[in-house]
């Protein structure tokens, strides 16, 4: 997957465990455990507008683009 999802960093340096951040953003802890280990194949935007709400951060933050090739192996 070339799109990175950086939660656990901004939930790290926003000190806010997962439980309590799928409270506050309205999914089940399985749905973020999901995002947070790169299984999401999909994410909505009112969940991302959330997660940027509770984290004071932006989508930039949280997600990343990586290039990769054909096999998966980063560009470059």
């Amino acid at each position: 997957m070339a799109i990175i999802v950086n939660l656990d960093v901004m939930m790290a340096k926003r000190k806010i465990g997962a439980g309590e951040l799928a409270e506050k953003i309205g999914i089940t802890p399985a749905n973020l455990s999901i995002l947070k280990n790169q299984k999401a194949k999909a994410i909505r935007f009112s969940t991302l507008n959330m997660i940027c709400k509770v984290l004071e951060c932006q989508p930039g933050d949280i997600l990343e683009f990586v290039p990769r090739d054909d096999d998966g192996e980063p560009d470059g």
